[in-house]
């Protein structure tokens, strides 16, 4: 049975999560109609899969045992969203040290998962967290955004990489983890 899965490094440290969650009270005081991502759902997206078999997700896990990055800081900092801050749809947060590190991993993998099948994103990777999404905007969202660019969140350690399941329910997607590789344990 397929299931939905995206390959990404979770954000577990609990000072960078507190403050994600008072950007995400900020963004949520502007009246803009938003759908925040849940605390234990933030991470840093690596490659979106689609919908994958078991067995495919065994292969995949070579790929990320493949890796041969080790343990490294990331620093989240920057607000920002997609396709810009006038029109927002997605309000992400940056990643400033450590994004080096994030992008050498998708080329690690960009080989393997092709082979799989699965194409790299056309707009190419950069790495962000994704805080919410956007159904309405208002006046005071953007502002909000624009005031916050700057902001940081602080930083963890990258130990792992996951390969998770998400399944979509009408409160919104629950992810799971598949499987998890230590970085640097190849």
């Amino acid at each position: 049975m397929s299931f939905r899965a995206f390959i990404a490094i979770d954000v577990e440290e609990p000072s960078v999560l507190d403050r994600i969650s008072e950007l995400q009270a900020i963004l949520a005081g502007t009246k803009a109609s938003l759908k925040l991502v849940e605390r234990e759902n933030i991470h840093i997206t690596l490659w979106f899969l689609g919908n994958i078999t078991p067995r495919t997700a065994e292969q995949i896990n070579k790929c990320l045992e493949a890796v041969k990055t080790g343990p490294f800081v990331v620093e989240l900092t920057g607000v920002g969203a997609f396709p810009s801050p006038g029109r927002p749809r997605v309000i992400w947060v940056g990643v400033g040290r450590g994004s080096d590190e994030l992008k050498a991993i998708y080329e690690e993998l960009k080989p393997c998962l092709r082979r799989l099948g699965f194409r790299p994103d056309p707009k190419g990777f950069t790495p962000h967290v994704t805080v919410a999404r956007v159904k309405f905007k208002t006046p005071e969202l953007v502002k909000a955004i624009m005031e916050n660019s700057a902001m940081n969140f602080g930083s963890f350690r990258a130990e792992e990489i996951r390969l998770k399941k998400s399944v979509l329910t009408p409160r919104g997607p629950v992810y799971s983890t598949v499987s998890s590789v230590r970085l640097g344990e190849t």
